[in-house]
C-alpha cells in the first residue's frame, strides 16, 4: 500500500475518546530511542523539485518506487536528532515565528469546519506525528516549517505552531529549532528539530528485504493462518491464475482513491473480475484524504456503487494515511475517528462491513480503543515479529514481496482465521 517521503515521527502516548476524556495516557516523556520514522502505507507521496519549489506531490504512485514502510523507525533512525518534551505553554526564550496551515477542503468543495471549542477539562498535550527533524529544504525555495511537520489535538481542530531559531532558506546548511504547538486550553507540546537546507534532495533508497512469496510463507507460518496480497493500479496486469498457484490464499484489491475527488483505480474491474475467477478470495480497500463526515460516508455509498451487490470475502477497508501533515487537514484526533466510524456505518447501510487499516505507531497512538474496538483491524508493521498487542485481523508485514504472476513488489499479508472479519 503507501509509502509516502520520509517522514520522521514523534508520537504521544495519550489517546482519547472524547474531548477532555482520557483513556490512557503514559505521563513520561519521549527519549531520542522512542523517536520513529514513519510514513504511511498505500500510494506513495513523490518529490517533485523544480528550480523554484520542493513539494510534496500527492499522486499516487506505486509500492514499486522508493519509498519507507509504515513504521520502520530503525533503519531511518539516523535522520531524527532529538525527542519530544511536553510543555504546558510555548518556548519563550525568544520571539516565537508562527506558522498557520492552510486548510484543506472536503469533498463537498465547502470549507473546512471551524475550529471546535476547547472543552472545559481538557488537560491533554497535542501530539507530534512528524517532526520534521532532518528534513531537508531546497535552497532558494520558500520556507514554511508547516510543510515538514505533522501535529494533532484531541479537540482542537487548529491548533497553533510556533517556533524558536531561524532557517535562512537562500543558504544551504543546518538550522536548529525548536517548535511548540498548542492548543485552544493552552496545553503544548515542545520538540526540537534540524532542518538541513540543501543544494538538491538526496535520493531516498530502501533497504528492506525483498521476499518471495514463499519464504513469506514459510517465515510466517503458523496454525490458522493464510497469506495473501494486496494490490493497485501499479501492479499493472496480474497473472491471477499464477499468484494463485504461488500459494496466495487471498488478494485485497485498491477500489480507488481520494484527493480532491474520487477517482477509480484504473485495474480495480480488471482485478476484481480475474481474482474471482482464478478461485481467489477477495476484498477491497479505499484510500482516502477527506475530513468530513459527509464526503466519508460518501465515499462508502460509491463504493457500494461501484461493487452492485458484488459479493466480498472481506469487510472494506479504510485507509487514511496524511499523517505527516495533518494540521492541514483542519481535524482534531476525535475527528477523524468519528469519521472513520461514520464510513463503518455507512457501509453498514449499504450491506457492506468495514476495516480500519493502519500502522501499527497510529493504532497505538491515534485511533481510539472504541475505534479498534467496532471492527476489525488491519494491521501494517514490517517487521519480522511484530510488538503490536492490540487486536488484529491481518497483518501486513511486508511492502517487498515477489510472486509469480507479478512483475514488481507486492505488499504481502497473514490472515488469521480465528480472528472475526465481520
Amino acid at each position: 500500500m503507501k509509502k509516502n517521503i520520509i517522514f520522521s515521527l514523534i508520537l504521544a502516548s495519550s489517546m482519547l475518546t472524547a474531548c477532555g476524556k482520557e483513556v490512557a495516557t503514559n505521563e513520561s516523556s519521549i527519549t531520542p530511542s522512542e523517536v520513529t520514522s514513519v510514513t504511511s502505507a498505500t500510494d506513495i507521496a513523490t518529490l517533485d523539485v523544480t528550480a523554484n519549489t520542493t513539494e510534496i506531490n500527492k499522486q499516487t504512485t506505486d509500492n514499486m518506487l522508493s519509498g519507507i514502510p509504515a513504521d520502520e523507525a530503525d533503519s531511518i533512525a539516523k535522520l531524527v536528532e532529538t525527542g519530544v518534551e511536553n510543555s504546558s505553554a510555548p518556548a519563550a526564550s525568544e520571539p516565537a515565528a508562527s506558522s498557520t496551515p492552510e486548510s484543506k477542503s472536503n469533498s463537498s468543495g465547502a470549507a473546512p469546519q471551524p475550529a471546535a471549542p476547547s472543552a472545559a477539562n481538557d488537560n491533554t498535550d497535542p501530539i507530534v506525528l512528524n517532526s520534521g527533524s532532518g528534513s531537508f529544504h531546497l535552497v532558494n525555495t520558500p520556507f514554511d516549517l508547516n510543510e515538514y511537520v505533522g501535529y494533532a489535538d484531541d479537540c482542537d481542530r487548529t491548533p497553533t505552531l510556533t517556533y524558536t531559531g531561524s532557517v535562512d532558506p537562500n543558504t544551504v546548511g543546518s538550522y536548529p529549532l525548536t517548535a511548540t504547538v498548542t492548543d485552544h486550553s493552552g496545553n503544548s507540546v515542545t520538540w526540537n528539530l534540524t532542518i538541513n537546507v540543501v543544494d538538491s534532495i538526496p535520493p531516498y533508497t530502501s533497504d528492506f528485504e525483498q521476499m518471495s512469496f514463499s519464504d513469506f510463507r514459510t517465515r510466517y507460518a503458523g496454525e490458522g493462518r493464510k497469506f495473501g496480497i494486496d494490490v493497485s493500479t501499479w501492479q499493472g496486469n496480474i497473472d491471477f491464475n499464477a499468484v494463485k498457484n504461488a500459494g496466495c490464499d487471498f488478494v485485497i484489491i485498491r477500489i480507488g482513491y481520494y484527493y480532491d475527488h474520487i477517482v477509480t483505480d484504473d485495474y480495480f474491474r480488471q482485478n476484481l473480475n480475474n481474482a474471482r475467477a482464478a478461485g481467489l478470495p477477495v476484498g477491497i480497500y479505499f484510500y482516502t484524504t477527506d475530513n468530513s463526515e459527509s464526503g466519508v460516508r460518501q465515499h462508502a455509498r460509491w463504493i457500494a456503487d461501484m461493487l452492485g451487490g458484488t459479493p466480498l470475502d472481506f469487510p472494506v477497508a479504510f485507509d487514511w494515511e496524511e499523517f505527516g501533515n495533518f494540521q492541514q487537514y483542519s481535524m482534531s484526533i476525535n475527528d477523524l475517528n468519528n469519521y472513520y466510524l461514520a464510513f463503518a456505518d455507512e457501509m453498514n447501510k449499504c450491506g457492506y462491513s468495514a476495516m480500519l487499516y493502519s500502522s501499527k505507531n497510529f493504532f497505538v497512538n491515534f485511533w481510539n480503543e472504541a475505534v479498534k474496538a467496532a471492527t476489525p483491524t488491519w494491521l501494517a508493521h514490517y517487521v519480522d515479529s511484530t510488538d503490536y498487542t492490540g487486536k488484529y485481523s491481518i497483518w501486513q508485514a511486508s511492502c517487498a514481496g515477489k510472486i509469480d504472476g507479478i512483475a514488481g513488489n507486492v505488499d504481502m499479508n497473514v490472515l488469521y482465521d480465528p480472528l472475526p472479519l465481520s
